[in-house]
């Protein structure tokens, strides 16, 4: 009993093993495939497809409505990416369901628009039926197809080729290739058309004001600085020990010191009293200004937070004065802010 039992475990395993393998080696041969069919797209715009890559980009360029970008299926999928991919770069762009289209959602459609028509078979019945509308209203229409003899090919003032010579499916039906090869030019597409424009990181930024990028170059220092009566202050002849009590109260490990125009004279930081104290123990008579720093470093309210990070980083300090052009202190900033606003 126990032999028999051993010997289904050891043809279980086996199975189990060569399952795994199966498993692995279509895994690695769907990509051999996809990135073989990218290469092949690749090709085919250096060469015969160059032209059509070109007109279709002037057209975008010289777009005064949107880019709409329509599909059904997988085709759908892949033609809400493209349009999400514009949408942020710079280029006004929707999705839009061709069966929703036909029901009235092609009241959206403008004679200032380009229309994006992506059906690898080119014969998708439901964007066949809109694009007769589409065509008389005007707009410029461009296909995204795998066969060149397509009625949508053939409508389209461009076509762009999008063939590949077999599916990664093993069934060569479910669309895998095709549809990588459908989203890799639509990003070709969209990054022509962003450097074309000039669009650079502080537009993306606008476009993407949640995310790590946009909050590192939309975020002004004057958007996360302190101010009023949480700035740390004293004056010249504030007794060290008043001073101390400042930088209690304020919180901020530091104090600003500032003459009768509200200007920055000095700073005296936790790390200053560290140093003092090596050197006398009674600060009973001493006043701020015999041991501040004279002329600390600051920043403007309407620079970038990340040009606060930089500074803090470069001098190894944790804590900056903010002052406007005259020299005169409106705010502080500690790292802890930066870190809460999520700049670092």
């Amino acid at each position: 009993m126990s032999t028999h039992h051993d010997t289904s475990s050891a043809l279980d395993a086996a199975g189990n093993a060569n399952a795994a393998n199966h498993a692995l080696q279509l895994a690695c041969e769907t990509l051999q495939i996809e990135a073989d069919a990218i290469l092949a797209l690749q090709q085919r715009l250096s060469g015969d497809d160059a032209a059509a890559f070109t007109q279709a980009i002037s057209l975008l360029l010289h777009c005064d409505g949107r880019v709409v970008v329509s599909g059904i299926g997988k085709s759908g999928h892949i033609a809400r990416k493209i349009a999400a991919t514009f949408a942020s770069t710079g280029t006004p762009s929707f999705f839009v369901h061709p069966a929703e289209a036909a029901h009235g959602d092609l009241g959206m459609v403008t004679r200032q628009d380009v229309f994006i028509a992506i059906s690898y078979s080119g014969e998708a019945s439901e964007l066949m039926s809109i694009l007769p509308t589409i065509k008389r209203l005007g707009v410029k229409l461009i296909a995204m197809t795998g066969k060149p003899e397509s009625s949508l090919a053939k409508l389209a003032d461009v076509h762009l080729n999008v063939h590949v010579d077999k599916e990664a499916c093993p069934l060569n039906l479910a669309p895998t290739a095709s549809t990588t090869v459908t989203l890799a030019l639509g990003d070709a597409l969209a990054v022509a058309v962003l450097d074309a424009r000039g669009f650079r990181e502080e537009d993306f930024a606008r476009s993407h004001p949640g995310g790590t990028l946009g909050r590192r170059l939309l975020t002004h220092v004057r958007d996360i600085m302190r101010s009023g009566d949480a700035i740390p202050r004293v004056a010249p002849e504030t007794k060290l020990t008043a001073a101390l009590l400042e930088i209690t109260q304020k919180g901020m490990a530091m104090t600003a010191v500032i003459d009768a125009e509200q200007r920055i004279i000095g700073v005296f930081t936790d790390g200053d009293l560290r140093r003092l104290m090596e050197k006398t123990q009674d600060f009973s008579q001493v006043c701020i200004a015999d041991v501040m720093r004279k002329n600390p470093r600051s920043i403007r309210p309407e620079q970038l937070a990340v040009e606060a990070v930089e500074i803090m980083e470069t001098h190894r300090i944790n804590q900056l004065l903010v002052a406007d052009d005259n020299g005169k202190l409106v705010g502080a900033l500690h790292i802890h802010d930066l870190t809460r606003a999520k700049v670092i």
